[in-house]
């Protein structure tokens, strides 16, 4: 473990290997601050947002290292260079008109303008490489993608920046492709994650990639799925990985962006309230099973349309059964969901991000402690 815990040290300037996804920039800075990493998803912002919220966390990060997720899918939907608002226009008439009546069914306002606002779903090669000129731009000691190989462009740019380039992966096979294309961390993610994840279990997919990889490079392992406590974070170090990455565990805190709608449901949620299903982005996905995944999954369905069209369409849908929810429309609270891992069984309150930081590295000890003491 302790070597492991070095090696990471190295890598991006953080003691305590505790990695926290999140979309809020609060977060980031709350984890980085309290000894862990904050990493913050960039994919729900434009170039120009990007840098507000970049800027805001080089403010209140301390001069503690954070990092930047910025996903770049190897497999979609060519959209031919179309922008959202066009891509927008051309969503099936049927797919439009399941929405309407879905959330018409719940008393949610159906005057959706599907692509309108400020979503803008950065999947696309050109989209993420300007938000990684943003990213560059601020002092990050990490930059991780997701969604297939990180691009040749990443890889370079990290190179020649001193900025560690990190990758999500599901299987050995997409372990073994990362590391020939020179990732310099992986993040082996079981289906418990929250998000887009693949079929393999993190007790499964997290010791075969560290033995995978081992035969060819000598590259750290971070764990990821469904990991909530501090004590799983040992459990699996002592499987070979170098630290984790979590996500789900950091909706629950007060900093998070969720609503609070879904904050109540997921406090209430068990493991098994969780679904792994295409009807929110297009591709497989686990979120808080509600409603719209019971429409979306039923015989009436006219199916889920490929990334990104299924984000244009599901993104607005959501923020307007979130807002409808929060006003409090009970039936709308039946539809309201996000993307969490199965570990969600495991949180029960609401703490802040501090709160949960300090709660991993006293349960991780007291986890270490037990092992050593059962050794002995």
């Amino acid at each position: 473990m302790l070597r492991a815990m070095n090696v990471i040290r190295d890598l991006v300037g953080v003691d305590f290997p505790l990695f926290a996804f999140s979309h809020c920039r609060d977060v980031v800075a709350a984890v980085s601050r309290a000894g862990g990493f904050g990493v913050l998803g960039g994919s729900t912002f434009t170039p120009e947002s990007l840098e507000v919220e970049l800027r805001w966390i080089d403010d209140h990060v301390d001069g503690k290292p954070y990092g930047v997720d910025i996903l770049v899918p190897e497999h979609q939907l060519d959209t031919g260079g179309l922008t959202i608002a066009q891509l927008a226009e051309q969503l099936p008439v049927e797919h439009r008109a399941f929405v309407s009546d879905l959330l018409e069914r719940y008393d949610v306002d159906v005057t959706v303008e599907h692509g309108s606002g400020d979503f803008v779903p950065a999947t696309s090669p050109e989209i993420g490489e300007a938000l990684m000129d943003v990213a560059f731009t601020h002092p990050i000691r990490l930059i991780a993608n997701a969604l297939g190989i990180a691009p040749p462009w990443m890889i370079e740019r990290g190179k020649s920046e001193g900025v560690a380039v990190a990758a999500l992966v599901g299987a050995k096979e997409h372990a073994l492709r990362q590391v020939s294309a020179g990732v310099d961390i992986l993040v082996a993610q079981g289906t418990e994650a929250g998000g887009h994840c693949g079929e393999v279990s993190t007790l499964v997919v997290v010791p075969e990639v560290v033995r995978a990889v081992r035969e060819v490079r000598d590259v750290p392992v971070l764990a990821a799925g469904g990991i909530m406590t501090g004590a799983q974070m040992a459990g699996c170090m002592a499987m070979g990985a170098a630290g984790v990455w979590t996500g789900s565990v950091w909706l629950a805190t007060t900093d998070s962006e969720v609503s609070d709608s879904f904050r109540e449901k997921m406090i209430a949620a068990g493991s098994r309230d969780t679904i792994r299903s295409k009807a929110r982005t297009g591709k497989p996905s686990r979120q808080l099973r509600s409603a719209w995944h019971d429409a979306w999954e039923g015989p009436d369905s006219p199916g889920s349309l490929p990334l990104p069209l299924m984000s244009i369409l599901s993104t607005p849908a959501f923020a307007r059964i979130d807002k409808a929810a929060d006003a409090g429309n009970a039936k709308a609270r039946e539809l309201v969901s996000y993307w969490v891992g199965q570990g969600v069984g495991l949180v029960d309150s609401v703490k802040s991000s501090e709160q949960v930081v300090q709660d991993f590295m006293t349960d991780y000890a007291e986890a270490v402690d037990r092992l050593s003491t059962q050794l002995d």
